[in-house]
């Protein structure tokens, strides 16, 4: 991906195209290499933003999903967005709902992918333990419906992760984190039209976990991809972004509703 990456600040961000703001978070194994299609297909009509959660950078008594949202927040009032279209995919649907819920006046839509924050096993797994390279390699495959999809270039980034113990640390007590935190309860405050995109096959976050949020997001649509596992907008890259260009016209901005 050739993206290029500002520095401002503490910030880290790629940002591409003009137009309607699209944030999106990524999750905690995300690579900006998992959003490209995604970039590619949207940058033409729309502000593609995605800001690099700090995970490595923060102290690690401050990795949590707390300290994870107040960055995004103040990313996002750094660079005065408003009318906000966030996407979330793991944790990064985690952090979404976590923004949404406390700046709900500059969010226009939300749009979750195998999201975090309602079953408390689905980051247990989502993460690998130190190990083997080829333990690796079959947890990363683990996580789409298709192994191919885990290529060589993923599996080695997160094998540098998991061995390095710094930075191990801080993905555990991240997925920690997560797991402590259930938005269940919290979820019907949530009023602007969400979007859920999920893979029918996700192991991590099943078919049931999105049957779940769309029940307790008042405003939701959900659309479910076949042979498709935890990070649909890898996998089947076509079919997302075109649910995903559907809602956004649906909801675009500035659309008036005139009588029929």
């Amino acid at each position: 991906m050739n993206f290029h990456v500002h520095h401002e600040g503490k910030f880290q961000y790629v940002e591409e195209g003009e137009g309607e703001v699209l944030l999106l978070l990524h999750g905690l194994f995300g690579a900006l290499s998992n959003f490209t299609d995604l970039v590619n297909y949207f940058k033409q009509d729309y502000k593609v933003v995605i800001p690099i959660l700090p995970i490595y950078e923060l102290p690690l008594l401050k990795v949590n999903l707390s300290n994870l949202t107040h960055h995004i927040e103040e990313f996002v009032n750094y660079k005065n967005y408003t009318a906000i279209n966030v996407l979330g995919n793991s944790l990064g649907g985690h952090i979404a709902l976590l923004y949404t819920l406390q700046n709900m006046h500059k969010v226009h839509t939300v749009i979750l992918t195998g999201s975090s924050g309602l079953y408390e096993n689905s980051m247990s797994d989502s993460f690998p333990k130190r190990g083997s390279y080829e333990f690796i390699k079959q947890k990363t495959e683990y996580t789409f419906y298709k192994p191919e999809t885990a290529t060589k270039e993923l599996v080695d980034e997160v094998y540098r992760i998991v061995t390095n113990r710094e930075k191990a640390l801080r993905v555990v007590s991240v997925a920690k984190s997560a797991i402590r935190n259930n938005l269940g309860s919290q979820l019907p405050k949530i009023t602007v039209p969400a979007l859920l995109i999920w893979g029918k096959q996700d192991r991590i976050t099943p078919p049931e976990v999105a049957h779940e949020f769309a029940g307790l997001l008042p405003n939701s649509e959900l659309h479910f991809i076949d042979e498709c596992g935890h990070a649909p907008m890898m996998e089947q890259p076509a079919e997302f972004n075109r649910r995903l260009e559907q809602f956004l016209i649906k909801n675009a901005v500035n659309t008036i509703n005139l009588p029929v």
